[in-house]
């Protein structure tokens, strides 16, 4: 997990994970859409998780 994925999970969360693929990223928009909060969440702990 790079500084840059942190800031781009707390700024659009979907592009943090866009290379963690497709399922994950429209997880992470669904959630987004949802609530801000719930869509960084969720992108941090994919990001967390080892590749």
């Amino acid at each position: 997990m790079s500084c840059l994925q942190v800031i781009l999970a707390i700024i659009f969360p979907p592009m943090a994970v866009f290379d963690r693929g497709c399922g994950s990223m429209l997880i992470v928009l669904l959630l987004t859409l949802c609530g801000w909060v719930p869509g960084v969440i969720a992108a941090l702990i994919i990001l967390n998780k080892n590749k």
